[in-house]
């Protein structure tokens, strides 16, 4: 028999002409078979949203349809209406007025029901409407997650507090019984469904003296999530339980220790990785949340087109390291896993040796590193070519044994992939000459090094332009972008119920590339400062980390604060604009600007003899000794650069090795140079040229500046 509230919305819906009568009789049915509302059947077949439906119930009952997002409850209110009886019940209380209770339902015409609730809670009932999903968001949000189940856990287990304040075995003994209650279960898997449900990578539940603190980590950040105070009383069955999903010692509470567990989540199979570590009062307890199946693919990952060009050349490599740099939670692994689903085919083997393994991929053998049994990379990775690999990946190079093995891997034919702690692509490179890796054996294996960084996206649903952004902001992104864009148009999100009123919905990523060509092998043979590379790079056409973000800006990505707070301002005056010698115009030639009071390097007008050879271009620098070596004496020199007298016209981005015969009773300063301004002096043949330097050490230009101080004082 068909109820009469289902009735009365079906005529309704049939004079308003939202749905077709077919449709309706066939969900009538649907509802009639199986005893739910219509409007739940509406909803679940996606007929019409429950906002609609909704709004034509309050049109004939002559009710209020509210958006419980928009409103705020008082505390006094929620303390008289128990949690447990909201909960059951699936209302949220809003009002208590001269004895009358207002609440909001999702069923206005359930009288049943409503008649309960009246007995229950001693008031007179007025309803509102409200969408089912938003009420029972309302209960987590204004009593806690997991309130219900917690009260009824004090309802069921009197002195309930002696679990969180005694020690001994007695204690662990009903821990143990208690984790394994129905209710504690039920709790623990509301905290995983909650976080899922959030979007959170990580679950963070911390003991201090007073309270428990729940927090998860949403885009990469930390948010407090509201837990009722009486979980504090509880919170060793619910380590317990979570220790005994994750097959951990329930007894051991002085020792870190880490675990794993996989659970279902709606749909979803989620890979759990536990750590627990005792503090002053009690364990703290992260779960890192992974999904088990992962789609990844290069154009996902918020690669620029230039940028995904390049990373199709790297993948297409036969063999060589490519190292992916970052800080803890960068993305480099992900990064990673996507390069080797782009390349797992049936014509390679691909093996992995990580700590620990993030995600399972089909197609590839994956081996878990295990220090206590003696298995690391080091060791891992000679077993690994005995499995004649085509492709390896090391996840992460920590110290020298393992470094070298990896290069010599790829040096032997065999392309690896790996990752590094480091602030920026150039850095990838002094960080394996400090543990101790050979120059010669970086330049000759390494294919490219590749810096990342993770931003928060600005959400959809809630984005606007910002018309009050300070000119100063602009003037730093075309500054630091090194090109005026057509139009700089800065976003921002206000912050909604989609994105938990934070404004961002999801991460991407921004990438530094520095592709290891000849120049840059050379630069590395020669030992040259991490800064000093980084500028020829920048000059030669690398995107920075900061450039990358500015990009993504300026596309309505992301905000110029997510982009600040990740990545570090450019160093150097390195400019890449146009100049102009007798062979036109060259793009990647750095300007030495005129002389001016604001300059890096104090310069020292004085004549020093120099000598110098002569490359046209990189295969000749690569080679060397091609040349004949020139005389001549400077006008000017400085720290970062000098100026010389040449009978012959030099075009502009020629590289010059220099022999600076400096006047201190030191050895001559050895260094390669480029030439970056040419002038006709206008005597007969004879041209100043402008020369900086590109690979000079950290110890000799402080020498120059030295003898530069010293002559003009």
């Amino acid at each position: 028999m068909i109820k009469r509230s289902d009735t009365i919305l079906s005529e309704a819906l049939i004079e308003k002409g939202l749905i077709a009568k077919e449709k309706l009789d066939h969900c009538l049915k649907d509802a009639n078979a199986s005893g739910q509302n219509l409007a739940e059947i509406l909803v679940k077949n996606g007929l019409l949203p429950e906002r609609d439906i909704l709004a034509v119930l309050a049109e004939i009952l002559k009710l209020t349809c509210l958006d419980l997002k928009k409103i705020s409850i008082e505390k006094s209110v929620l303390d008289k209406i128990p949690v447990k009886i909201a909960s059951y019940y699936k209302f949220m209380p809003i009002e208590i007025k001269n004895r009358v209770l207002t609440i909001a339902v999702s069923d206005p015409l359930d009288t049943k029901t409503q008649d309960e609730i009246r007995t229950q809670v001693g008031y007179s009932i007025e309803t509102v409407l409200s969408c089912q999903n938003e009420i029972m968001e309302g209960l987590k949000k204004y009593y806690g997650v997991g309130a219900d189940t917690l009260e009824r856990i004090v309802s069921q287990t009197p002195g309930q507090e002696t679990y969180g304040t005694q020690d001994g075995h007695e204690k662990v003994e009903d821990i143990e019984k208690l984790a394994e209650d129905a209710s504690v279960i039920k709790l623990v898997n509301q905290i995983i469904l909650e976080a899922y449900r959030k979007r959170a990578t990580d679950i963070h539940i911390e003991p201090y003296r007073e309270r428990i603190a729940l927090r998860y980590r949403i885009d990469g950040l930390l948010y407090d999530a509201n837990v009722p105070p009486e979980i504090k009383s509880f919170v060793n069955a619910i380590i317990s339980r979570i220790k005994i999903m994750s097959n951990l010692n329930i007894v051991e509470r002085r020792l870190p220790q880490d675990g794993r567990a996989v659970v279902k989540v709606q749909d979803q199979v989620l890979d759990l990785r536990i750590s627990t570590m005792p503090t002053h009062y009690g364990e703290s307890v992260v779960i890192r949340i992974l999904p088990t199946q992962m789609l990844f693919s290069l154009e996902k990952l918020g690669l620029a087109k230039i940028d995904l060009k390049v990373f199709e050349e790297l993948l297409q490599k036969p063999h060589g390291v490519i190292f992916v740099t970052g800080p803890t939670g960068s993305g480099k692994t992900t990064t990673l896993y996507t390069c080797l689903s782009r390349i797992n085919t049936k014509e390679h083997k691909i093996i992995t040796i990580e700590d620990p393994i993030e995600y399972e991929m089909a197609g590839i053998i994956q081996i878990q590193v295990t220090p206590e049994i003696g298995l690391d990379f080091a060791r891992g990775l000679r077993s690994i070519l005995r499995h004649d690999p085509d492709v390896i990946m090391v996840g992460e190079v920590r110290d020298l044994e393992t470094a070298e093995i990896a290069i010599r891997v790829a040096l032997t034919g065999h392309l690896v992939f790996s990752t590094l702690h480091t602030n920026d692509a150039v850095s990838g490179i002094t960080r394996l000459v400090d543990i101790g890796v050979e120059p010669y054996l970086i330049s000759s294996s390494v294919e490219a090094f590749i810096a990342q960084r993770l931003i928060r996206v600005i959400c959809d649903d809630c984005k606007y332009e910002d018309k009050t952004v300070p000119p100063e902001l602009k003037d730093l992104i075309i500054k630091e972008l090194r090109a005026k864009p057509k139009e700089i148009k800065i976003f921002r999100g206000r912050g909604c119920a989609n994105c938990n009123h934070t404004g961002f919905f999801g991460r991407t990523a921004i990438y530094e590339i520095l592709v290891v060509d000849d120049l840059m092998k050379d630069l590395i043979l020669k030992k040259t400062s991490s800064g000093q590379m980084k500028k020829i790079a920048i000059s030669r056409g690398m995107r920075t980390l900061r450039q990358d973000g500015w990009q993504e800006v300026i596309a309505g990505i992301t905000t110029p604060e997510e982009v600040l707070n990740v990545t570090s301002s450019e160093e150097g005056d390195v400019d890449r604009k146009k100049s102009f010698s007798n062979s036109g115009p060259s793009e990647e030639a750095v300007v030495i600007p005129p002389a001016s009071d604001k300059r890096a390097y104090d310069r020292l007008d004085r004549k020093i003899n120099i000598r110098y050879k002569i490359f046209k271009s990189r295969e000749e620098l690569l080679k060397k000794g091609l040349s004949s070596e020139q005389l001549s004496v400077t006008k000017n020199i400085s720290g970062g650069g000098l100026l010389f007298i040449s009978d012959e016209l030099l075009a502009v981005g020629l590289f010059l090795e220099l022999n600076i015969e400096l006047p201190d009773g030191g050895k001559p300063i050895e260094c390669l140079s480029k030439v970056v301004r040419v002038e006709d002096i206008g005597e007969e043949a004879s041209y100043d040229i402008a020369v900086c330097f590109l690979d000079i050490t950290g110890s000799e230009r402080t020498r120059l500046n030295k003898y530069v101080e010293m002559e003009k004082e």
